[in-house]
Formats: C-alpha cells, sequence, structure tokens
C-alpha cells in the first residue's frame, strides 16, 4: 500500500494514538506466538511484548517512524526507569541531549543521523517530536485559551460523579464558542493539513468536525474523562501522572525482559510478512480508514494468507468504516461480543469502533 502526495520524512506521531489495554484483551490469544504490528511510534508494539511472544515484527512505510521506534527501544534498554520517562519527555529532565549522546553510538547509522540533524526533537522529548502531538499544541496554545480558561479546564478533568461530570459538561463547558471554535479545528481540512495528511482522509465521507464534536461529548460529559491519559495531552499538552502501558512499572519489567523479540522493518505489508511466515496476531492500528475497497481487499488476501488458523486482528475505525468480516466473511468471523466489550472501555474515545476479527 502507497500513499501519493504523503510526506514520509517527519515523525508524523510520536505517541501512539490507540488504547494498549483493550489490544492487548484483543490479541490475548497470540500470546507465545508472532505478532504483526504497524509500528507508528511503537508504544503498542512495545506493550505487546507482555504477552511474552516468540517475535513482534513492528512494520511502517515511513523509515522517519521506525528511527523513533529505535530510539525508543535503546532508551529502554539503557536507560533506568526515572531517566527513560525524563529523556522521552513525560516528565521534567535537565540535559536529554546529554543522555542522547551518551546512547546514540549504539543506534542505526540512518537514525543516529537523523537525530543528530533534529537535536530539537531530543530536547523537548521525542513524546513532543510529532506532527500530530504538534497540532494538540496548536490547539492548547490558540484555540482553548479563547474557549475556556486553565481553571475551567481543569475542573472538567477533576474527580466528581457521573451526574456532577454531565452538569458541568452541559452548564460550564458546552459553550457556542467550544462548539464554533472546536468545529473550526477539528474540520477535514484543518485536520488533514495540519494534523494528519490529506491522502488519509481521502475516503472520509461525513462531516468531520459534526462526528469528531459528537464523539468528544459523549466522552466529556462521562467520568471516564477524569482519568484519561490521551484526553489529558490534548488539553494540556502532558500526560501527567498517567504514564503509557509500556510505561508503567509492572509492564516496562517484562518489556525489558522481551525487548530482544522485536524486530522493525520497513516496506508495505506483503513485504515484510513474506520474509517471517505466518502471523497469530496482527494489530492493524486504522489503516484501513486509508484506504479504497479494492485496496483493502488486495491486504484481507495478503493478511490471510499469512496468518495461522484462528489468528485475531485487531483495527479501530475512525470515519470511514471497513470491515473485513463483512467484506470477507469466508476469511474471517467478527468477535462481537468482544470488540463491544473493549469499545465501550476504549480510552481513546474519538474512534468509532474498536474490531476484533478471526480468521477461519
Amino acid at each position: 500500500m502507497q500513499f501519493k502526495n504523503t510526506n514520509f520524512d517527519i515523525i508524523r506521531y510520536a505517541n501512539c494514538w490507540e488504547d494498549a489495554s483493550v489490544l492487548l484483551e484483543g490479541l490475548n490469544t497470540a500470546q507465545n506466538g508472532k505478532i504483526f504490528s504497524i509500528a507508528s511510534a511503537g508504544d503498542n508494539s512495545f506493550s505487546l511484548l507482555t504477552l511474552n511472544p516468540e517475535l513482534i515484527v513492528a512494520g511502517d512505510l515511513n523509515p522517519i517512524q521506525l528511527y523513533l521506534c529505535e530510539l525508543k527501544k535503546l532508551a529502554i534498554t539503557k536507560l533506568e526507569d526515572a531517566e527513560l520517562i525524563g529523556f522521552l519527555g513525560f516528565t521534567v529532565h535537565l540535559n536529554r541531549n546529554k543522555v542522547y549522546e551518551s546512547i546514540k553510538n549504539e543506534l542505526s547509522t540512518d537514525a543516529r543521523n537523523y537525530f543528530d540533524q533534529h537535536s530539537t526533537a531530543i530536547e523537548k522529548g521525542v513524546i513532543h517530536a510529532g506532527k500530530f502531538e504538534n497540532y494538540f499544541s496548536l490547539f492548547q496554545k490558540w484555540v482553548l485559551p479563547f474557549i475556556h480558561s486553565k481553571s475551567t479546564t481543569r475542573k472538567l478533568l477533576e474527580k466528581k460523579s457521573e451526574k456532577e461530570q454531565e452538569l458541568f459538561y452541559f452548564n460550564k463547558w458546552n459553550s457556542w464558542r467550544w462548539k464554533l471554535l472546536f468545529k473550526l479545528f477539528y474540520s477535514k481540512k484543518v485536520m488533514g493539513s495540519a494534523g494528519r495528511s490529506p491522502e488519509f482522509m481521502k475516503h472520509v465521507q461525513l462531516n468531520v468536525s459534526e462526528f469528531i464534536y459528537q464523539t468528544a461529548e459523549k466522552h466529556l460529559k462521562s467520568v471516564g474523562c477524569q482519568n484519561n491519559e490521551y484526553l489529558s495531552y490534548i488539553f494540556t499538552g502532558e500526560f501527567k501522572s498517567q504514564l503509557p502501558h509500556y510505561l508503567l512499572p509492572e509492564n516496562l519489567k517484562k518489556v525489558r525482559e522481551n525487548i530482544n523479540h522485536i524486530k522493525f522493518a520497513q516496506g508495505t505489508a506483503e513485504e515484510i510478512l513474506s520474509k517471517y511466515g505466518k502471523f497469530d496476531g496482527f494489530n492493524l492500528s486504522d489503516i484501513f480508514e486509508y484506504m479504497s475497497e479494492t485496496q483493502m481487499k488486495e491486504n484481507a488476501d495478503i493478511i490471510y494468507n499469512y496468518s495461522n488458523l484462528n489468528a485475531r486482528v485487531a483495527y479501530w475505525n475512525l470515519m470511514v468504516p471497513r470491515h473485513l468480516s463483512e467484506s470477507y466473511p469466508d476469511q474471517f468471523v467478527f468477535q462481537k461480543e468482544l470488540s463491544e466489550q473493549l469499545q465501550a472501555i476504549d480510552k481513546c474515545f474519538f474512534y468509532n469502533q474498536f474490531i476484533i476479527d478471526q480468521k477461519i
């Protein structure tokens, strides 16, 4: 799969914007097996190491994303917990470039050359260096202050009852400024140019701003927004004390134990999968969102050919409905009950659906 007019010489995503907890539950049948994972920023591929897999192959078309994954892997391997979290950008660190200089010679030549030329990404913490993260930064600095004060934002995220949360949302938060400016900033045009890529929005047919507004409303009036690291970053630019799954102390230990079981590869799915045989699980992020029906069929055949019987395929739909099991019922079956259970607890509220399909 190739994307025309798509820039693959930048960090597009510095963090994974899919909930690792629901992914792990969905792919738990792949424990001790082989898993293919869309690399992106690496976070969820690292989280999958807690399943004690024989092998994880994390692939991406964008080589810069793989450089980021490589740097994170090296940091996980070489740095103690507190320094690792500070170096990546989750907490304050006085000299990230000094840490980078101490470990960079163990990076591949291409990865080292990239980060040598992008020292500002290291300096501010690589988790803040993505185009998508910069999009949220623009929202925090230039849009949200015209809607609500920091105090009001803080109160939205404070602990309260379900009823109190709903009343706060409708009485204090859901103002005309919120509706107007939020919908303008999260429109298809602005999101396509500043956040994702116009090519990635090619197959979206619905009203983007209205869809994002409705999904945000559902979450912001619920208590789920009070302890959501993804929402915290969108509104404040920080994950606060809510670290991603792979960096939680109880998970980081297992990630380190299994770190040599992960490999990174650049190329299309077929180019990568053909080198490693058949797999037991697939983390496909939301890649079908970017595909035409024809491209999806081509990739469905590839996944089917390189998967073992009963292998599970996990993926998200955002604004484009794509379903392997509906389009190819002779190859995949939808795990409806499990998918709906996991969708209900997914912290990444902006996705329309989380899907687990299984090869038959």
